[in-house]
């Protein structure tokens, strides 16, 4: 595990090399689209969901048109990005909760989110930190597990384990942050499958980069 004086180093090296991490427009807009935006962006890329999430809120703007929609519409619009059958009840189902339960506006604390149907402690950490401005925890998503495992901020494979270490190594006022920086590090340089660890900013903190890649060089 990685003690907070090196986690701090990280975060720094990482901040500076990444001052636009999470700033995509995908990130600048209303509660409700982060809702749904965060939804359709898993096990797919970036590209796919901003393709999609222009048409799909230019035909349902609101919770309310949204929970309305023909299933077999907002599968068309949403096709792109994947799972679009389990992804289309979910933004519908989720709709339908916001408009039920809280009259048409995105609750902003983590547990009145994680009442709504896709909503998880990832994109629920997501649509605090974006769309509120505040922050309760760590998103985990692939990139952020993938990278804690890689560079030793975790052991484990369990997001709310990964999230729970995380937030031991960094102060709260980083753990929005932190998630934007290990997104943009793992798409940029330590991409899953193939890392580029000689070009890595942090690789003499990384335990992938000392105990794997280094090995591995040695032998070859």
């Amino acid at each position: 595990m990685i003690d907070r004086e090196k986690a701090s180093v990280i975060f720094r090296i990482l901040d500076q090399t990444y001052p636009s991490a999470g700033e995509a427009p995908r990130h600048k807009v209303a509660p409700f689209q982060s809702v749904i935006i965060t939804i359709l962006s898993a096990q797919t890329t970036d590209r796919s969901v901003d393709e999609v999430s222009g048409p799909l809120f230019e035909r349902f703007p609101t919770p309310e048109a949204l929970s309305n929609a023909p299933v077999s519409e907002v599968e068309a619009l949403i096709h792109k990005t994947g799972f679009y059958h389990v992804k289309a009840k979910r933004i519908i189902d989720a709709s339908s909760v916001i408009v039920r339960e809280f009259g048409g506006t995105v609750p902003d604390s983590m547990e009145e989110l994680l009442r709504i149907p896709g909503v998880g402690r990832k994109t629920a950490n997501i649509v605090l930190y974006h769309a509120f401005g505040k922050t309760e925890g760590v998103a985990v998503d692939t990139h952020v597990l993938r990278l804690s495992q890689m560079i030793g901020f975790s052991d484990r494979n369990d997001a709310a384990i990964v999230e729970q270490d995380l937030m031991n190594a960094y102060p709260k006022g980083q753990w929005g942050r932190i998630t934007d920086l290990l997104i943009s590090h793992g798409r940029h340089i330590c991409i899953a499958h193939r890392p580029k660890c000689p070009d890595c900013v942090i690789n003499r903190y990384c335990r992938y980069y000392r105990d794997v890649f280094l090995e591995k060089e040695r032998h070859t």
